[in-house]
């Protein structure tokens, strides 16, 4: 990666140069998905909630298309302040969203190195969303894989809504600015100054935008299949369309599993939950006879049943339920259904958002969200309640300390007949005193774990760096 660019420099300036999760090696086609997401929530949303946020885009060599000079006339309107940074000759001063009072162009010059990025920042006062890309070299592409068509190139990227990460790539980025032109550097910094000091008291719901997303990937995969099929014989496509499939359709799980890992990532007291809780969950559903198509739901189910705390308030990682104020403790109430809702983006996994939307619903009928009773209870449903309920008393949580294995148990026997299923809890139950006595341990990840969770490149040409990203196809 080239150390001018702009990934390179947060990488640079983070703790130990670690990137988030979501780091990795992304097509084209991709990085177009998932800006158009997080245009189009900031176009559908901006005007309901009024927060006017700070752009910064940088457009790849320039490339610049019509449809998205049109895009960003839009954008503006709805924003304080755009700032576009391409080629000199890439049209937009004679685009009307050039002669906008609130955009600002930014001419690069050839020798720098954002000619070669994709940037998409959103500094709101709410939220902040951030795509940030710089393509691969030709020297770091394997051997006679340098792509002939345009939207498998491919790109060293992440994407993220944490603002630590937004507000330092910000801090960089107008100081890259300042360079061309100090003045445009000074009002940046005064805007988002001004951003940063807006009190916002509410907790951003960014489960839509999430939705948005992976719906953006579910449509990419049509559409690069369209332009190959314009480009190639019939008979090269029909492989490259299968592996083309493949690969973002991990494309979309991943979108969902990089959100899983960086809910754990934000909880301190409890870093390891998905994969502890698939693990388990993997475990029971063995000892109960669960055929492997139920097996492998139940263990994703697990993986991403945290996903509805992607936009949780952090008190929701430090608290209690009991030591919560009245907002964060209804967030925690409603985690199951947002993450429902986030998992309907992806109609494929139809039957592990059901397992996540009703892993609260109790054996007695008093659950959220539908109320729902006894074995009209899915079983893979009733198996992630009780093991995810389980799993938090093992772990820490604000002034509660985190109980034994034994203990814990004692807590959900405690609700077995009114929250949990009896069943479920006997074969929780087996599991924990073979574990006391030696006989087993307690299963810590779950098998055939989804090479997407923690996929690193295998590239040789990378294995000298021990913090390689993860490969995003």
């Amino acid at each position: 990666m080239n150390p001018e660019s702009t990934l390179n420099l947060l990488k640079a300036s983070l703790p130990d140069s670690q990137l988030p999760s979501s780091f990795g090696v992304y097509f084209k086609n991709t990085l177009v998905a998932l800006c158009h997401a997080l245009e189009d929530h900031l176009l559908q949303t901006g005007e309901a909630t009024g927060e006017k946020p700070l752009v910064l885009v940088t457009f790849q060599q320039g490339k610049w298309y019509l449809q998205e000079a049109d895009r960003y006339l839009q954008i503006a309107q709805l924003s304080r302040h755009v700032v576009i940074s391409a080629v000199p000759d890439s049209g937009f001063a004679e685009h009307p969203t050039g002669q906008l009072d609130n955009v600002s162009l930014i001419n690069l010059e050839p020798s720098d190195s954002l000619v070669e990025e994709w940037n998409l920042l959103i500094i709101a006062p709410g939220y902040r969303a951030m795509v940030l890309c710089h393509e691969l070299s030709e020297s770091e592409y394997l051997a006679n894989a340098k792509p002939t068509i345009d939207t498998e190139r491919k790109f060293y990227g992440l994407w993220t809504f944490d603002k630590a990460l937004v507000d330092q790539t910000t801090e960089i980025l107008i100081n890259r600015f300042r360079n061309y032109n100090p003045e445009l550097g000074d009002r940046l910094w005064e805007s988002y100054q001004n951003i940063t000091a807006t009190p916002n008291p509410t907790f951003p719901d960014l489960s839509t935008v999430v939705s948005r997303i992976v719906t953006y990937l579910q449509s990419s995969q049509q559409e690069l299949i369209s332009v190959n099929r314009q480009n190639r014989q019939l008979w090269q496509l029909e492989g490259q369309a299968k592996r083309v499939s493949r690969n973002l359709s991990a494309n979309k799980l991943q979108a969902l599993l990089r959100m899983a890992q960086q809910v754990d990532e934000r909880d301190s007291f409890n870093p390891c939950a998905s994969l502890q809780v698939a693990a388990l969950c993997e475990t029971i559903g063995q000892i109960l006879d669960l055929p492997t198509v139920k097996l492998r739901r139940l263990k994703l189910a697990g993986l991403l049943h945290r996903i509805g705390l992607v936009s949780a308030p952090p008190e929701v990682f430090l608290k209690t339920p009991s030591e919560m104020d009245e907002a964060t403790q209804k967030f925690w109430r409603d985690r199951a259904s947002i993450g429902g809702r986030l998992l309907e983006a992806m109609p494929e996994l139809t039957v592990v958002q059901q397992v996540v939307n009703h892993h609260l619903e109790n054996w007695d009928g008093s659950g959220v969200p539908d109320g729902q009773k006894g074995k009209q209870i899915n079983i893979k449903a009733r198996i992630l309640g009780l093991v995810s309920y389980f799993q938090e008393l093992t772990q820490p949580r604000g002034n509660r300390p985190a109980l034994t294995l034994k203990d814990a148990l004692n807590e959900c026997e405690k609700y077995s007949g009114t929250r949990f299923d009896p069943a479920v809890v006997n074969s929780l139950a087996t599991v924990i005193r073979l574990t006391e006595v030696g006989l087993m341990q307690l299963p810590t990840q779950p098998t055939q774990l989804p090479n997407i969770w923690l996929e690193e490149i295998t590239n040789p040409a990378y294995s000298e760096h021990p913090e390689s990203p993860k490969i995003t196809h």
